[in-house]
């Protein structure tokens, strides 16, 4: 059974951004999956393609970090594997036109978002944590609506044990009131509980497949939620 803990008791809460405050992944499948019909192989059917592409974004994400400017190379980089060639100005303006959607996203909070992050600001220290591009993700968080929130913001090119221990130091952080809230077991949850703290797993349909990874079930300093407004019932 998870420690739960009286409102009396003064929390730090990390939270995750993308797929945790606003969805994000949902729009890069539905790129991915426009993307994978383009290109329409001969032999190779979608899970093979996709399979494909999930390497390639694997490899990209290591190299480059992550992002939209890291994922159309990840397209095209599949583009010429597949083919075995570069692509041509026209097919490159085509996997641009595809992507449209991810070069113009608009932030949407995930609903309850804005109304549980105002209530838990009121007793307890918010920070957030998140990964990827830093301008792209400082474009969306200034668009959320929501910083004003937080302590302070951090964006990382990756979440790891040290990213999780630096932020314990820098901010001095007590790991028993320290809770790490997000929709990724391997960047959000797992690296936080390694290094002690706690841990509220929320689960997103669109988390993107390179995130997932097990959880322990009877770990009992990983609570876990179905929807972002359960966090006041329990902080």
């Amino acid at each position: 059974m998870v420690r739960q803990y009286s409102f009396c008791v003064r929390q730090t809460l990390i939270f995750d951004a993308d797929d945790t405050l606003w969805e994000n992944n949902v729009v890069f499948e539905r790129v991915i999956d426009d993307y994978l019909g383009w290109l329409a192989h001969p032999t190779l059917d979608r899970a093979a393609l996709r399979a494909i592409l999930d390497d390639i974004e694997r490899a990209n994400a290591v190299a480059h970090g992550y992002g939209t400017q890291v994922f159309l190379r990840s397209l095209h980089d599949c583009f010429e594997h597949l083919r075995e060639r570069p692509a041509t100005e026209a097919e490159r303006q085509e996997i641009l036109a595809l992507a449209d959607a991810l070069i113009n996203l608009r932030v949407e909070l995930i609903p309850g978002v804005a109304e549980t992050l105002e209530e838990l600001s009121t007793r307890h220290d918010l920070l957030l944590l998140t990964k990827g591009d830093p301008e792209e993700q400082q474009r969306k968080l200034d668009a959320s609506g929501v910083v004003h929130h937080f302590g302070s913001v951090h964006i990382v090119r990756e979440k790891h044990d040290g990213t999780y221990r630096g932020l314990v130091e820098e901010h001095s952080l007590r790991p028993d009131r320290t809770w790490m809230i997000g929709n990724s077991p391997k960047s959000d949850i797992l690296p936080a509980r390694r290094v002690g703290l706690n841990a509220v797993f929320i689960p997103n349909t669109h988390t993107w497949v390179l995130e997932h990874d097990e959880l322990d079930p009877h770990d009992d300093g990983v609570l876990h939620l179905e929807r972002f407004p359960e966090l006041l019932a329990h902080f």
